[in-house]
């Protein structure tokens, strides 16, 4: 009984978040403008947001805004978010993706968070072109340093492919993302393209549309400011 009663849980938890694709703050223009306020909004913050070495060296930056997180002893977390990753002329189209993944253990409660990924290195911008990856599996994921500057003794060069934040009720802080998978949002990509255009082509491609301006400017501003 308590293992059906945990099923139905999980899965009605899981159907609240899927369903949040038909609101209107999940299209695809409206996502573009919420990542770029997420991002503006934290990197504006004095001494507590992405430490300037970090997103000076990342190779993709990649943002949820409003990402779901839910639990009653079984956790789960989807959201939809957009990716950038670095060109030789600039920023590249956003690219769509949805994240979603469980974890299990004691929790209740539920809340929805801003989420920040950045692609440290090579071999984790490959994952990410795949189009589909695990975090923890396929590339490796840790909680990301927070500060206008890291320390000098942080080893964020070393520990991992993809270093990851989240944002909830205005406290901003790393967080540990093992176990969700990233894969293409293709109805976004045809809602925003007007077809469906391969992850690697939007995130080797530096000429975007109008609608992408909103974040692509947001990000190049933050970038350009860490890497002074």
């Amino acid at each position: 009984m308590k293992r059906v009663l945990i099923l139905c849980v999980a899965f009605c938890l899981t159907a609240a978040a899927f369903a949040a694709d038909g609101d209107d703050q999940n299209k695809a223009a409206d996502r573009i403008k919420a990542a770029a306020a997420v991002l503006d909004e934290i990197q504006g913050t004095p001494d507590s947001g992405i430490p300037d070495e970090v997103l000076g060296n990342a190779e993709c930056v990649a943002v949820v805004p409003s990402m779901l997180k839910a639990g009653f002893v079984v956790g789960a977390r989807y959201g939809k978010g957009i990716a950038s990753c670095r060109t030789h002329t600039g920023w590249s189209e956003p690219a769509f993706f949805s994240i979603q993944g469980g974890s299990f253990g004691l929790q209740i409660g539920g809340q929805a968070v801003d989420l920040v990924m950045l692609i440290m290195n090579q071999q984790g911008m490959n994952n990410l072109l795949a189009s589909k990856f695990k975090l923890g599996a396929d590339a490796s994921v840790a909680a990301g340093p927070v500060g206008r500057h890291a320390a000098a003794d942080t080893d964020w060069k070393m520990r991992a492919q993809v270093l990851s934040y989240s944002r909830a009720r205005g406290v901003f802080a790393g967080l540990e993302l093992n176990g969700a998978v990233i894969k293409q949002d293709r109805d976004s990509t045809r809602e925003f393209y007007g077809r469906v255009i391969p992850f690697r082509t939007s995130l080797e491609t530096s000429e975007a549309p109008a609608g992408a301006y909103p974040f692509l400017k947001t990000l190049a501003k933050w970038a350009k400011n860490a890497s002074k």
